[in-house]
């Protein structure tokens, strides 16, 4: 039976089957809109400190923002304390969020030494515990991203989805790497098809999705009900037009031109200038170029002189000159 185009998380309606994925330091709200436009369904914050919302940090305001353009767009916190993320969620939900998600993937050391993100995979007790209060504090949707488990020898993916799921969690999104891989190797698909046996809610598959024919095979090989593209989309937005219309007609669209490289590098970069400044946003902007740029004749030269730019006049001169 032909599914839907898109799906739905509890209330939300998901127009495809395509999400970007969180990361830190990328998915913030100008690249987030960028990918809105290229045709991503659902869209990710960069994940958010329960304890920073909770002690008033003011490094999390510029996180929580989010455009109405945006919508559908999940708030992602992360933390270990079911009261203070169960509080936290309740006290933003009022924001432009639309699904409240939670951090159980994230492999980096300063997070997990912290029993947060991926470690939260070892301990399936303080997980129901969690998402047992964060379900009843909340009324809009709450979903989980996770990992195939903390190592190896701990491969839990199936067990924590049910858990998750009788805690009246709406979707989860499953990376195919244990923490121990952090994003190395190759991503195994086959949890995500034992994630989607094992619950009813729609499983979202993350991992080495990086082209068209590979949003295709997932869907395929899984069974999910959506794709999560993270890395896949750095210097790359326009993935999700090309996977659309690659699952719509099975037709694989041609790459951006070179006018429409430059284009996008420029109004990117105006965007981000927009949103923290010149100075701010041109540095933010530094890697973001590495990525558009890669794979292209001297691209490392052109990274070396990019960095040393600092005002945009000065970067649309170069990139319409030199690339």
């Amino acid at each position: 039976m032909q599914k839907e185009n898109g799906f739905r998380i509890g209330n939300v309606k998901i127009e495809n089957r395509l999400a970007l994925g969180p990361m830190a330091g990328v998915t913030d709200q100008p690249f987030r809109q960028i990918c809105k436009e290229q045709g991503c369904g659902l869209l990710y914050t960069e994940m958010v400190s329960a304890k920073a919302i909770y002690y008033n940090n003011k490094n999390t305001k510029e996180l929580l923002e989010v455009n109405e353009s945006e919508r559908p767009v999940a708030v992602q916190l992360f933390g270990s304390d079911p009261e203070i993320v169960s509080e936290m969620a309740a006290r933003i939900e009022d924001g432009p969020f639309d699904i409240i998600d939670f951090n159980m993937g994230c492999p980096v050391p300063k997070v997990v030494n912290n029993r947060e993100g991926s470690a939260l995979m070892k301990n399936p007790k303080l997980v129901e515990e969690i998402f047992t209060a964060l379900v009843k504090k909340v009324k809009k949707p709450v979903t989980v991203k996770f990992r195939k488990g903390f190592n190896e020898e701990n491969v839990n993916a199936p067990e924590i989805a049910r858990i998750v799921e009788c805690c009246g969690v709406s979707a989860v999104a499953v990376h195919g790497r244990t923490r121990e891989q952090y994003y190395s190797g190759k991503a195994d698909w086959d949890i995500i098809r034992q994630v989607k046996e094992a619950v009813q809610i729609p499983v979202i598959g993350n991992g080495d999705v990086f082209t068209p024919q590979d949003a295709k095979r997932m869907l395929e090989e899984t069974g999910c009900d959506g794709i999560m593209v993270a890395r896949g989309a750095q210097g790359n937005p326009w993935i999700f037009r090309e996977i659309n219309h690659y699952l719509e007609t099975g037709e694989i669209l041609p790459r951006p031109s070179r006018e429409e490289l430059k284009s996008m590098i420029l109004r990117h970069t105006r965007m981000q200038i927009e949103f923290r400044g010149e100075l701010a946003g041109m540095r933010e902007m530094r890697k973001h170029i590495a990525w558009y740029t890669t794979g292209l004749p001297h691209s490392a030269v052109l990274r070396n002189e990019v960095n040393q730019i600092t005002d945009f006049k000065t970067l649309e001169e170069f990139i319409q000159t030199r690339l």
